[in-house]
């Protein structure tokens, strides 16, 4: 199906999306003036809205389109039971990129959206000219999910640091959230997660309309919460990575998500990483500092 206008969304911030069909899949995007593909993947809790004043700032000078993965809204919802793994948001991504012919593309994710980016690079690295990642949770380099206890006790004795990272974060955040949502108690499952990810008083700042952006997005959160996990990711794929990778690590994220950084620089072969002032994992609290990043490496020669 060519790609089209949505037309008489209820929600607000969806005024005059296009639609796009991959492989069944309708998905929504936002397309902003001319040049090089600049292309931003949103994380968990997020759609397309989260990055309005990216696309703004890019589109002066670039393509730049941001769209929802499948299940976040405007899209069609997640069906009862589903689980919401990873590998079918990295096909999306690719076909999303050929179906409009935005490959090859600048690719620009936080967090899930992140570590789908870069399994894209991975996998079809022609569609891909580089990688802009904010803090993927990228635990399959480490352990299986759920780690084995025996993966832990290795990953104890040659990263210990890092170990103790994940096993707190397992402790502190997933374990209470997964729990929540087993019991169908979604605002709590919600709150552990958002409290333990970002920190509470960071969620408590959060504007009103974000919040509402969300719970919106909290089924899609929950089925991959209490699926399969995600995909492993091996240090050879990361060091035979074509893309060049600017890593984004945010001032006042989590220990969790700097050890990750830590061993993705050690390990991509052409890399940079900075931090964004005054930003949690989201890394959505400075907007004009994260463009002026991103619009400076992907200038790049």
């Amino acid at each position: 199906m060519p790609a089209g206008v949505i037309i008489g969304l209820m929600a607000p911030g969806f005024d005059d999306v296009k639609t796009v069909e991959v492989d069944g899949t309708s998905l929504a995007y936002r397309d902003k003036g001319e040049g090089e593909n600049v292309v931003f993947v949103h994380g968990s809790l997020s759609d397309l809205r989260s990055w309005e004043p990216q696309v703004e700032a890019l589109g002066r000078t670039h393509r730049a389109m941001a769209y929802s993965r499948r299940y976040s809204p405007p899209n069609e919802p997640i069906p009862a039971g589903v689980d919401d793994q990873m590998n079918p948001h990295v096909d999306d991504l690719t076909r999303f990129l050929t179906a409009t012919g935005a490959a090859p593309a600048h690719l620009v994710g936080n967090s899930w959206g992140a570590f789908i980016a870069l399994f894209a690079a991975i996998r079809s690295p022609d569609l891909v000219k580089s990688l802009t990642l904010g803090e993927p949770p990228a635990i399959t380099l480490f352990t299986s999910m759920p780690p084995k206890p025996s993966e832990m006790l290795g990953l104890l004795v040659r990263r210990p640091r890092t170990a103790i990272a994940i096993g707190g974060f397992g402790v502190r955040v997933i374990a209470p959230a997964e729990k929540a949502f087993r019991k169908d108690d979604d605002e709590a499952g919600m709150l552990a997660f958002v409290h333990g990810v970002l920190g509470k008083a960071a969620y408590e700042e959060m504007p009103e309309e974000r919040r509402r952006q969300a719970e919106q997005n909290l089924a899609p959160l929950k089925a991959s919460m209490l699926g399969a996990g995600y995909p492993p990711v091996s240090e050879t794929q990361l060091r035979s990575l074509k893309a060049p990778t600017l890593l984004l690590e945010g001032e006042n994220t989590r220990a969790f998500f700097r050890r990750v950084l830590d061993r993705l620089e050690q390990l991509i072969p052409v890399t940079e990483r900075r931090v964004l002032p005054n930003t949690t994992h989201t890394q959505e609290e400075n907007p004009a500092a994260m463009s002026e990043m991103v619009l400076d490496w992907i200038s790049r020669d």
